[in-house]
């Protein structure tokens, strides 16, 4: 499964409804539309940038909103890394990393959301 997809169906896990704007943030990144005047004139401003892959906040409230569990551990013997992330059915999910532990994190968080989104109908 590729990145979009990830995102599209952590998304729908959340309820969070999203468009692909590359015209406006250059990249590939969804984008958070709102649906109606009244709550484009409440934000502020007409979309705002989601990304729980690159987004430590976006990550950690998609994490908290659908009872996601992560951690951490270390293998010692082989210096091997890895961000578990859980979903309340107890579905595992594994990143290991060298470097970046919040990257491994952010992306095990989203694969359990992605997770939550496939099994909705």
């Amino acid at each position: 499964m590729n990145d979009r997809e990830l995102l599209e169906l952590a998304a729908k896990a959340a309820g969070i409804e999203i468009e692909w704007h590359r015209m406006i943030t250059g990249n590939d990144n969804p984008v958070i539309a709102p649906k109606t005047q009244r709550e484009r004139n409440l934000l502020g401003h007409e979309w705002e940038e989601w990304n729980p892959l690159i987004d430590d906040g976006d990550a950690l409230r998609l994490a908290v909103k659908l009872n996601i569990l992560t951690y951490q551990t270390r293998v010692l013997s082989d210096d091997v890394n890895t961000a578990y992330a859980s979903t309340p059915s107890s579905a595992v999910f594994t990143e290991p990393h060298e470097d970046d532990t919040y990257a491994a994190t952010r992306r095990a968080i989203v694969r359990a959301a992605a997770e939550i989104g496939k099994d909705m109908k």
